[in-house]
């Protein structure tokens, strides 16, 4: 980007990023749908991940680190607060769907209830007892996004904005901002970011401490990384449960996931 003359006042830039960060590993994490139940922590590997997380994050001062509140959330992030120097806010709007009656039972049980086969191939209609739609579960992380978008991206192009500096030498840098959230709430970001309908998403997948980044401009976002987990090509190939065409309901545990009847 060119330098601004002198005397010339910088201008705000166009766009903002968002780097979407699932959590990482708890004893639930593939076998169970922990949902929205209290006092599930990251165990030893999450507490690995998190603090590798924290380090592929390094130098990053991002505008905002904002978190699920759910522990396993809140821990992931501490580890990045730790490590950047920046606060953690929580916004509920990140927090897990609500999954109702489904919460706390074994994926290799719930496979056999009818409502799975919606979930897998009509995730739009999908409602779960007691709980959330996925739908509902979407529009509310969607609208967090917008909301901070807004928040943090400042005013149109020709608006003059101080230069960091105070001295004009340099252009306003755009704003970075971190989300720790849940698999399913980001595979629905990332859906509606890719224009995608709903009934899609069981296409995308976000693993543990994986970090998902989104630049969003004001006529439209970018997918710049998806699933970034700092692994080899290797821990990407598809897991059991995908190779029989399942979708990995609530996120899954990457490349340690059983397929969901497996005991």
């Amino acid at each position: 980007m060119a330098t601004p003359a002198p005397h010339e006042t910088p201008t705000a830039p166009e766009a903002v990023t968002l780097l979407l960060v699932r959590h990482g590993m708890t004893d639930a994490t593939g076998p169970r749908l922990a949902g929205r139940a209290a006092g599930v922590h990251l165990n030893d590997t999450g507490r690995a991940q998190a603090a590798d997380l924290a380090a592929r994050l390094a130098g990053l001062r991002p505008a905002a680190l904002i978190s699920s509140p759910l522990e396993r959330c809140r821990e992931t992030a501490g580890a990045v607060a730790e490590r950047l120097g920046v606060p953690v806010t929580e916004d509920e709007r990140f927090l897990e769907c609500d999954y109702g009656s489904w919460t706390g039972r074994s994926l290799a049980e719930l496979s056999g209830d009818p409502l799975w086969r919606v979930v897998q191939d009509h995730p739009s209609a999908a409602r779960f007892p007691g709980g959330e739609s996925l739908a509902a579960a979407s529009a509310r992380a969607v609208g967090a996004v917008r909301d901070w978008n807004t928040r943090l991206l400042p005013p149109p192009a020709g608006t003059a904005v101080p230069s960091p500096a105070g001295d004009g030498d340099a252009p306003a840098a755009p704003p970075v901002y971190v989300v720790c959230s849940h698999g399913d709430i980001i595979k629905a970001i990332v859906a509606d970011a890719l224009g995608m309908h709903l009934d899609l998403f069981q296409r995308l997948r976000v693993d543990p401490c994986s970090v998902t980044s989104i630049t969003y401009a004001r006529t439209r976002p970018f997918l710049n990384k998806l699933n970034d987990t700092g692994e080899g090509l290797a821990a990407g190939l598809p897991t059991p449960a995908e190779a029989g065409g399942e979708a990995a309901v609530g996120g899954g545990a990457g490349s340690r996931a059983p397929a969901p009847g497996a005991v």
